[in-house]
């Protein structure tokens, strides 16, 4: 069975001596590339297959008698179609209600708007991002959970595999306002080793990454730091599963999955909401180790005038 990049790599192509087959890709063809997303819950992994099994009746329906049809909430139905990269259940019954009437030909009105597979990728992350902001409209988590951070000295954040590059980046902007910070790029008993001096050093939280494809090391490292005593936020892209549900606090972003490798628009910005929770809680601090930063990178040249 191909893995998702893989998978993606022969349903993407971009390179401009790639065409298309001549064949129309069959309605379950086309739910299952709409579908075929390794973050979905179960609960969410039941709709899609609802939704496969009875596309001509179930692209017709409103979202009460989806969700009682396939067995959930209408919540369920909602987060689902975030999921799947729409920006609400209407505009993913108008693309179900597309499939299953045949309009989604090359050249059709649906493919148009579409553009190619590069503007389909921005377009997700536009989503994902819209989805990010209505959650911070109530920021009290993210302020909470950043003066958590900023308190716990050392801190620790956490990145494996494919999520190390944004924990190297909260970590190389959190060190600028924050006097103790432990990066955790390796898993085994090297990040055991790391979370255990973190907790006997007085550090009482740690940042970690998951990102898809999800690390089996990640949740043992998670599993580890709580066990030690430390408590867990996470950044993640599921709001379900053993990683989330091992964190005590989890910040559910979307990644942009329609190319071969993720994109991390919204994850990147939660990470800067973060920050900017941890400057606002020790106002001083941050300003002084700031202006402390500056006066060294002036002295030794470490940027290029602009």
């Amino acid at each position: 069975m191909p893995s998702p990049q893989q998978a993606r790599a022969q349903a993407s192509a971009i390179t401009s001596g790639k065409t298309a087959p001549e064949a129309e890709p069959s309605a379950t063809s086309q739910l299952r590339t709409l579908f075929d997303r390794p973050r979905l819950s179960p609960g969410q992994r039941r709709i899609a297959q609802y939704l496969i099994d009875h596309l001509t009746e179930a692209a017709f329906l409103s979202i009460t008698d989806l969700a009682e049809r396939a067995g959930v909430s209408q919540p369920s139905v909602t987060r689902f179609a975030a999921a799947v990269g729409f920006s609400g259940y209407p505009a993913l019954r108008e693309r179900l209600q597309s499939i299953a009437l045949g309009t989604t030909r090359a050249g059709g009105p649906a493919e148009e708007n579409r553009g190619n597979e590069l503007q389909a990728a921005v377009d997700a992350e536009m989503e994902n991002l819209e989805n990010l902001r209505r959650d911070l409209a109530d920021p009290d988590r993210v302020i909470a959970v950043g003066r958590a951070l900023s308190a716990s000295a050392p801190l620790t954040v956490l990145g494996l595999r494919i999520s190390v590059s944004l924990a190297e980046y909260f970590a190389y902007a959190a060190r600028r306002i924050h006097p103790d910070v432990r990066l955790v790029t390796a898993g085994g008993s090297v990040a055991y080793d790391a979370l255990l001096q973190s907790r006997e050093a007085g550090g009482t939280w740690v940042l970690a990454f998951s990102m898809p494809r999800h690390a089996r090391e990640t949740l043992t490292a998670v599993r580890v730091a709580r066990q030690a005593g430390l408590k867990v936020a996470l950044i993640t892209d599921l709001t379900l599963g053993p990683v989330a549900d091992a964190a005590d606090v989890t910040f559910a972003t979307g990644t942009g999955s329609r190319l071969v490798f993720d994109s991390y628009a919204a994850p990147g910005v939660m990470c800067a909401a973060l920050l900017q929770a941890m400057t606002d809680a020790d106002p001083e601090r941050t300003q002084a180790r700031l202006e402390q930063y500056e006066q060294v990178a002036d002295q030794h040249q470490f940027f290029l005038g602009d």
